[in-house]
């Protein structure tokens, strides 16, 4: 993780967030998901920079961006995070890649904040209810006991919960390049924060207007995603009018990181 390095500074009502491009081409955004940061997309920045110039980001509360006390890090407010950016970034209609909550932010931002983008790709998101784990439930109900957690236990929890997104083992790079943001007092309170703040009504508010979607959108989905079904993918295939489904074998809810090079070209063919 000391090798990942967001250049960028900007700020959204008083708090930083954190950002890079790179490359040259069309302009391709990347919004990533919880628990993760812009550090799991580092695989797919790489070929994704030699056709598109490429933005990606960490989430308010995420990563290399800003994390505090009493911060609002919940669903409700990342849309309104990357509105914010696409106006600081100049970007009329990008291409646009969400992953898990990402791509429910990028689907707030089109139906919410009605930012249309010229072609959405939404990699297994958290789009359908019902969401939200037995672990989530008792964190939202215990927020301060966990977040007093001893350093030891608490990377012992995000360890073990990390890992399950995974198919194949999680190599010892990807899982410290993971954990890293959620190290020390911040980062343990931040964890628990975005966990006690994910709320299910964020996604049941806009679940009607999938139907409303006229924008070319590939689903992408891992087929052995242990997270999130690949049922409810096709499920949710079916609510968007016109959109198109790709599963990829071999790989559990970090598509990214299970198998990169289908990703990429998943989104390779469909972008193009």
């Amino acid at each position: 993780m000391s090798n990942w390095h967001l250049k960028y500074n900007h700020t959204f009502q008083g708090q930083l967030v954190r950002y890079d491009v790179r490359g040259n081409g069309p302009p391709l955004v990347l919004v990533h998901g919880t628990p993760w940061s812009s550090f799991n997309w580092r695989h797919l920045i790489t070929s994704l920079a030699e056709q598109w110039t490429v933005y990606f980001y960490d989430l308010l509360g995420y990563g290399q961006s800003e994390m505090r006390g009493g911060q609002d890090v919940s669903l409700g407010i990342q849309n309104q995070v990357l509105t914010n950016l696409l106006d600081h970034w100049q970007l009329t209609t990008p291409c646009i890649i969400g992953h898990d909550f990402g791509g429910t932010t990028v689907l707030r931002t089109h139906l919410v904040d009605e930012r249309n983008f010229e072609k959405m790709v939404l990699v297994d998101p958290v789009a359908l209810s019902p969401w939200g784990s037995p672990f989530f439930a008792h964190v939202k109900k215990h927020q301060a006991a966990f977040q007093d957690l001893p350093e030891y236990i608490h990377e012992a929890i995000v360890t073990a919960y990390v890992k399950g997104a995974m198919h194949r083992p999680m190599p010892e790079e990807t899982l410290d390049g993971i954990v890293q943001p959620w190290r020390g007092e911040k980062g343990r309170r931040a964890f628990y924060r975005q966990i006690a703040q994910a709320e299910q009504r964020f996604t049941d508010e806009i679940t009607p207007q999938y139907a409303t979607i006229r924008r070319p959108l590939l689903l992408v989905w891992g087929e052995e995603d242990a997270w999130i079904p690949i049922d409810t993918g096709r499920k949710l295939h079916t609510l968007i009018p016109g959109s198109q489904f790709r599963a990829i074998p071999n790989a559990g809810h970090l598509v990214q990181e299970d198998q990169p090079e289908a990703l990429f070209k998943a989104i390779q063919q469909f972008l193009i």
